[in-house]
């Protein structure tokens, strides 16, 4: 592989890396400023709808709301 390819290829990398990085730490930081505030942070715990086992297919669905 040619030294320049790499050379790209690391730069890429390191930049996605810083990217990831400073995104994680402003998520994180909210999550403390909310709680030092006393409240609680927006962050949705329902990602998924809950599921009930049905009892004549032993199959787990969502369940009605």
């Amino acid at each position: 592989m040619p030294p320049v390819l790499i050379l790209a290829l690391g730069a890429f990398a390191s930049a996605a890396l810083v990217k990831f990085m400073a995104k994680e730490s402003r998520r994180v930081n909210e999550e403390l400023d909310a709680t030092r505030a006393g409240t609680e942070p927006e962050v949705s715990t329902r990602k998924h709808p809950t599921l009930r086992r049905d009892p004549a297919t032993g199959e787990y669905r969502p369940r009605d709301q």
